[in-house]
């Protein structure tokens, strides 16, 4: 019995992941699709595709500075949990509306 659940969290992971990457491959296509049957241009649609995810990425990583701070503090250990999240989250949404402003003022141009 040992030997099938080995199989079990070994096969799990990975066909939940092929999953996944189907599932976002075939929201692309019907994506892309939809614009070119609108008489669109799909190549627009990426254009900022690593503004949104370099500021991101830089905003999750200044919210991981200041939670390494906030973690140096003597508080209880629930609080310094919550605020380590808190801190995460709160960064990941100041990134993601920065992104929306800087591309909004690059396609106002």
């Amino acid at each position: 019995m040992k030997h099938l659940e080995d199989i079990v969290m070994v096969v799990a992971p990975l066909s939940a992941a092929i999953l996944i990457i189907f599932i976002i491959a075939k929201y692309n296509y019907l994506a892309k699709k939809a614009i070119i049957d609108k008489g669109g241009d799909p190549s627009s649609r990426n254009k900022y595709r690593y503004l949104d995810v370099g500021c991101i990425v830089i905003s999750i990583g200044v919210g991981l500075a200041i939670s390494s701070l906030i973690s140096t503090l003597s508080l209880p250990p629930k609080t310094l949990n919550l605020l380590t999240y808190a801190t995460l989250l709160v960064f990941g949404g100041i990134g993601l509306v920065l992104a929306h402003f800087i591309r909004n003022k690059f396609e106002n141009k």
